[in-house]
């Protein structure tokens, strides 16, 4: 079950990960684990019509996220985080900010990003 704070319970859930992703284990299209995530502006009543997923996501990504840390926050397998976050940046609940790399070196500010969420956890 989902806390206030959008992260799940320590109980099992009454249903399989891949249950909310339709079985797909993959994204329509390629979503990195260190790839950023925000939510896009929704009024409470907007989110009691999102599944309990898609509200704990936005909640979550009110703050940039990588997808890892959608995962380990919400205690569901990367691939159905993935499938999750593709299928709600084509509803437009989600944006997706990929790294840019300048002459093949990665963006040093991304990674410490990516590096200080994973302290977090």
């Amino acid at each position: 079950m989902l806390g206030s704070d959008g992260i799940m319970g320590d109980e099992e859930p009454l249903f399989r990960p891949y249950a909310v992703t339709g079985g797909r284990a993959e994204p329509r299209f390629h979503l990195a684990l260190e790839t950023l995530v925000s939510s896009s502006f929704l009024m409470e009543e907007e989110l009691a019509l999102l599944t309990p997923e898609q509200e704990a996501i936005i909640r979550l990504c009110r703050s940039f996220r990588s997808v890892a840390e959608i995962s380990a926050l919400l205690r569901i397998p990367l691939g159905v985080a993935r499938v999750l976050v593709a299928d709600m940046v084509d509803e437009g609940l989600v944006r997706i900010h990929q790294p840019h790399l300048d002459e093949g070196q990665p963006d040093l500010t991304m990674l410490e990003r990516v590096l200080s969420g994973l302290r977090r956890l």
